[in-house]
């Protein structure tokens, strides 16, 4: 149950159990670690493959939506995440600053030849796509 809307302070709230980023859902919300309400998951940010967590993008009322790096995630819950920041600091976040490149290669394409080349010269095996 949040407290005054117009304080944005959360009083006491049963936020769930806690969950791994991959089930984390938008709408859920980001509460600072001083008790107020910063904003709602707009969505997760991570290289799920590799299992890495970079943060959340937060939808912030009338500010637009805010990108928060994990190291300022303290927990996620079902219904809420918890972040090691108060308010103050989650209002001077970053917007976010757009996708994360994305790669491609084909396994197939890669001669023995050309990835030892590669290999030589520090270059890869693979292009940023666009």
């Amino acid at each position: 149950m949040k407290g005054p809307a117009s304080r944005g302070i959360v009083t006491v709230m049963d936020e769930g159990l806690p969950i791994a980023y991959e089930v984390l859902e938008e709408g859920i919300v980001v509460i600072a670690s001083d008790g107020q309400q910063v904003g709602t998951v707009h969505h997760v940010v991570a290289a799920v493959e590799q299992d890495i967590f970079h943060g959340i993008v937060i939808a912030v009322p009338s500010r637009g939506r805010r990108f928060v790096e994990a190291s300022h995630v303290a927990a996620l819950h079902e219904r809420a995440v918890d972040l090691r920041i108060d308010s103050a600091a989650a209002r001077e976040l970053p917007e976010p600053e757009g996708a994360a490149p994305v790669y491609q290669g084909d396994p197939t394409q890669i001669s023995k030849w050309s990835h030892w080349r590669h290999r030589l010269s520090g270059g890869m095996d693979w292009r940023r796509g666009e």
